[in-house]
């Protein structure tokens, strides 16, 4: 299976020991990643050290961070890393993981490409670099099938997005300006009312009434469905080839340049975890539910992770043209200046692993550092 095939059977985004699986299987996520992280660690202090003690690693409690959630349910991040531990963090924001890496309090995060280009331009292009991809696609319109039937419908109602400025809010503006229709992107007020609305606080909004639908990411979208609303709109079919990034792997410059071999082994580390998942699709999901619950104290329901899975496709790729476009609609949207994104691309270290891999390089667009 390719690495940017969308995920069939619910992308497996696992790499677990029989053991640890079988936990997992029966919804004891909490005691499986105990188990696995002491394992992990166990093997990781039998060896070297590279040039740091520790990486300080960023990500979402999201499907479409799927990469993260196995690499680290798993320890096959931690196995690459010789010594060196793993800190994991948890963020619900782009804006503020992007100022976690600025402000030095964490190296690597997973992150989509709206954050990526802000904190890129925003910084002169001095404190992040994009070093990988990890998953494409993932996005829906779900919408309350009583008060919408057609996309045509959504004039005059109120649509959530998870944050101004974020990945999926520019991506539902542009749509909207695609119609012809006019939406102020500082208020959201127009001819749709976009209403920005936290991913945790958008599934009630759903079922009180106050939003009639929302343009957002997996496991929202799947929760929103089996809250009563309909798929009017997968984000994947308004791209060319069913493409986009929906998340990325950014590293502060600062690491990057100081600890270049630890950053290796972390991509190393997420090359072999998206390939684990393809390979092993079931128990992948069944590890990413078990981080889910290790982080929100319950698993997703299966009517929530099941379909939300096959909609992700995990990937090495950046997708780097796909975030070009997604520059030019924020630009479109008056939401930022035109940026200059020359050098938001390092993909020297991901080449490499993917050479010694056997697999093929990933391009640029000609965005990449000199």
């Amino acid at each position: 299976m390719s690495a940017a095939r969308p995920l069939t059977a619910l992308r497996a985004i696992a790499v677990t020991a029989t053991l640890p699986l079988l936990l997992t299987a029966c919804g004891y996520g909490s005691a499986a990643k105990k188990e696995d992280d002491k394992a992990a660690n166990t093997a990781a202090d039998a060896g070297k050290k590279l040039s740091a003690s520790e990486v300080r690693i960023g990500y979402f409690p999201n499907l479409t961070h799927a990469t993260a959630l196995v690499g680290l349910q798993e320890g096959l991040i931690e196995k690459e890393l010789n010594g060196t531990k793993v800190k994991p963090q948890s963020f619900n924001a782009g804006p503020s993981e992007i100022e976690a890496l600025n402000g030095g309090s964490l190296d690597i995060g997973f992150i989509g490409p709206s954050p990526s280009i802000n904190g890129y331009v925003k910084s002169k292009g001095s404190n992040l670099r994009i070093i990988s991809g990890s998953a494409s696609g993932g996005v829906k319109l779900v919408v309350n099938p009583d008060k919408i039937k057609t996309l045509d419908d959504l004039k005059g109602k109120k649509i959530a997005t998870p944050q101004k400025g974020n990945t999926q809010d520019v991506a539902f503006l542009n749509w909207i300006s695609e119609k012809g229709w006019k939406v102020d992107p500082e208020s959201g007020k127009g001819d749709v009312s976009v209403v920005r609305t936290d991913n945790k606080v958008t599934p009630d909004a759903f079922k009180q009434g106050s939003i009639d639908g929302a343009w957002v990411p997996e496991p929202t979208a799947s929760k929103l469905v089996s809250d009563g609303g309909s798929v009017l709109l997968d984000e994947t079919a308004l791209w060319p080839d069913k493409k986009f990034v929906i998340t990325n792997i950014i590293v502060s410059q600062k690491f990057l340049k100081e600890h270049p071999d630890v950053v290796e082994a972390v991509l190393r580390g997420t090359v072999k975890t998206n390939e684990w998942i393809h390979a092993n699709q079931d128990k992948a999901k069944a590890s990413a539910n078990a981080r889910l619950e290790a982080e929100g104290g319950k698993p997703l329901d299966a009517k929530v992770i099941d379909p939300a899975w096959p909609s992700i496709a995990i990937t090495d790729d950046p997708l780097a043209t796909t975030l070009k476009t997604q520059s030019e609609w924020a630009v479109k949207a008056k939401l930022i200046e035109q940026p200059d994104l020359a050098g938001i691309y390092d993909l020297t270290l991901l080449n490499k692993v993917l050479k010694a891999a056997g697999k093929p390089e990933v391009s640029d667009a000609g965005l990449g550092a000199k």
